[in-house]
């Protein structure tokens, strides 16, 4: 009984036969995809997390203000009972709410021990106040604050908004920014190689032309193998990547530094476009360095 014919090969097939299936530019190439991808998936990560983090912060700050009052012992209750009438007469408060020693004392605890004496330390007295919708006018209520109760000072929040405003903004460059730069260094790792391999294989490119192969198909043939090298590597970079994520300690178990870290909703687009975006990228690469030199060894 004869054996099945093979099949025989398309001239997408024997493009690629070109190039060599192993080697060090092989290696190579999917090596740096699979590394670069690795890192741009945590890269994303940290981004997006941050991000996150900032955003949540700002919002929980957004409609909260504290007021403090630091006075002399035997005026405290007279001006508690001032900036008390003072927010309940004032419109845009939702709810305000003086804050008792008790939880101040577990406000200072992490940093001064469960044993502070809030008696005898002089700690301002503070007041909790959620804004209503449309709000109220802040520089009304610091007015009558300070009319009424000379040692009452307002914090809107204002000033801790605006640095995590300004630090999510920078956290999202610094991302992008880090993101383009391991996109620019796996295209000249990739460039490298192409360049390798058609320099070691110059003497095979030369018989492709005597029996009259056109440099656009030696070019198509590095480009293809180089393409799925890239995107084979990718995509295992990000697989490796979204594995490192996952093994990171829980929020509870790091203490909440970790809080939010990783890809939730849509952003599970970006690891998951990884691999395409990079053989996009060693596509246009390689094809540039392909024709660059094959017009050198002319």
């Amino acid at each position: 009984m004869k054996p099945p014919a093979a099949k025989p090969a398309t001239p997408r097939t024997r493009a690629i036969r070109v190039v060599p299936p192993s080697g060090p530019t092989a290696w190579l190439t999917s090596f740096t995809a699979a590394a670069m991808t690795f890192l741009c998936v945590f890269a994303l990560s940290l981004s997006l997390a941050s991000d996150r983090l900032a955003n949540r912060w700002s919002e929980a700050l957004a409609r909260t203000a504290t007021i403090r009052l630091s006075a002399p012992a035997e005026q405290v209750a007279l001006q508690t009972e001032a900036i008390l009438a003072t927010l309940a007469s004032t419109p845009g408060i939702k709810s305000f709410r003086a804050i008792d020693d008790a939880e101040t004392r577990a406000l200072l605890e992490p940093w001064f021990g469960p044993d502070l004496p809030i008696e005898d330390l002089p700690i301002p007295k503070l007041f909790e106040v959620i804004e209503d919708v449309p709000g109220y006018d802040s520089e009304g209520l610091r007015q009558r604050l300070t009319a009424e109760a000379p040692g009452a000072v307002l914090d809107d929040h204002t000033r801790w908004r605006r640095p995590l405003a300004e630090a999510a903004a920078r956290i999202r460059l610094l991302g992008l920014l880090s993101i383009a730069l391991i996109g620019a260094t796996m295209a000249a790792m990739i460039t490298l190689a192409a360049r390798a391999a058609l320099a070691t294989n110059a003497e095979v490119i030369r018989v492709l032309r005597l029996v009259g192969a056109k440099d656009s198909y030696i070019a198509r043939a590095f480009v293809r193998r180089f393409t799925l090298r890239a995107f084979s590597g990718a995509t295992i970079g990000a697989v490796a990547g979204l594995a490192g994520v996952f093994a990171l300690p829980a929020a509870d178990a790091a203490g909440g530094f970790l809080t939010g870290l990783g890809f939730t909703g849509l952003s599970w687009f970006w690891p998951a476009a990884l691999p395409p975006i990079a053989a996009i990228v060693a596509f246009f690469a390689t094809r540039r360095a392909a024709f660059q030199k094959l017009k050198e060894l002319t």
